[in-house]
């Protein structure tokens, strides 16, 4: 029995949402923590906050499942997803330069690994697609719209959405989003 979607248009939807956004600022607060133990070199403190991190999340996936809070046939969302991966390596690469010239070259550094990572993530959800859903690759002859906040590509007519839509990766309205050329 899946759990999609069942607290929606009920009386613990709000609650279902506050918990998901909860639990993903708990997964960034833990992370943060476990970073700052590992400067420290309380490796074992870092530790647990990294297991707690990953448990957070695991929490901010089934609050979102329960709200319906990502489409249950995700295909779309995966390839709107790759879209923005792939772009974010160039956009962190972009934001570490700024790092760089600002002589924060350490910070730098890493956001260049994390720019690879996003670059990796885009690749990774390619094959995903080209296994398990080789249509979605193909945008030829389709409208396809960009976050131009965080890359997101929306596929189709995005006039047919409701006012009120924002992009499911970063959260901005429909408004920000361009006509890709």
């Amino acid at each position: 029995m899946s759990l999609y979607g069942v607290a929606k248009g009920t009386p613990l939807e709000k609650i279902a949402e506050m918990m998901a956004m909860g639990e993903a600022k708990g997964t960034m607060m833990y992370y943060a923590l476990a970073r700052l133990a590992k400067e420290q070199g309380l490796d074992d403190v870092a530790a647990d906050f990294v297991e707690a991190a990953n448990q957070e999340a695991v929490h901010a996936g089934f609050y979102a499942t329960v709200n319906g809070m990502v489409p249950q046939d995700f295909w779309e969302l995966v390839r709107g997803l790759m879209a923005a991966e792939t772009n974010g390596e160039k956009s962190v690469k972009a934001m570490a330069d700024k790092f760089r010239e600002a002589g924060l070259a350490e910070a730098a550094d890493e956001m260049e690994i994390f720019a690879k990572q996003e670059g990796h993530h885009g690749v990774m959800l390619a094959k995903i697609l080209e296994k398990h859903c080789p249509g979605l690759l193909e945008a030829a002859g389709k409208k396809i719209y960009v976050c131009a906040c965080c890359g997101y590509e929306y596929i189709g007519d995005l006039d047919a959405e409701p006012d009120d839509y924002v992009c499911p990766l970063c959260g901005q309205p429909k408004k920000v989003f361009k006509l890709k050329d």
